[in-house]
């Protein structure tokens, strides 16, 4: 079945095409749900939440631009609510004064060290750099989803770097 027939049928309300988008769908949202989750428990919660109001929103979804990155704003969107709904994200003070600038360099970090060290960021500052650095979002975008001002989200990146930087240069040490 391609991905047209699947969609109109998921429209429809049936249960088999849903089962089969799930199928073709979900490991790619569970990667995104882990981002966003402090443990895999969560983040199969949160992959359940998201195919929920995909199912319920199915009808709005037009054809016009990527099926994918439409289902994947809506785990995003959907993600998000959930921890604007449990008070998860506080509003940090916007003064930036004392922010650092942070480069990202090349290390011999791990990929799955770095993506633990990423789980374990404060929720806003996880939020913030997977929004920013893994999906591409802008401050502005950001702001918006997250319900903070632009000024917020960039102090909650720089902070989230600056962690990440901490953590790695520790790593260095002990591996040395």
């Amino acid at each position: 079945m391609d991905l047209e027939e699947l969609i109109h049928n998921c429209k429809k309300g049936n249960r088999q095409a849903q089962a089969e988008l799930y199928r073709r769908y979900s490991s790619i949202l569970f990667g995104m749900c882990l981002k966003y989750s402090r443990n895999k428990t969560e983040a199969e919660d949160n992959l359940h939440d998201s195919f929920m109001t995909i199912y319920e929103k199915i009808g709005q979804f037009n054809f016009k631009g990527s099926f994918e990155g439409w289902i994947k704003r809506i785990t995003v969107n959907t993600v998000l609510q959930k921890y604007r709904k449990d008070q998860h994200l506080n509003v940090v003070s916007e003064n930036t004064e004392d922010e650092v600038e942070v480069d990202t360099e090349a290390t011999d970090v791990s990929l799955s060290t770095l993506l633990g060290y990423i789980q374990e960021l404060p929720h806003k500052y996880r939020l913030t750099f997977n929004l920013y650095v893994l999906d591409g979002y802008s401050h502005k975008e950001i702001s918006e989803l997250l319900g903070t001002s632009t000024g917020t989200s960039k102090s909650n990146l720089a902070r989230a770097k600056a962690i990440l930087r901490d953590k790695i240069e520790k790593t260095k040490i002990n591996i040395a």
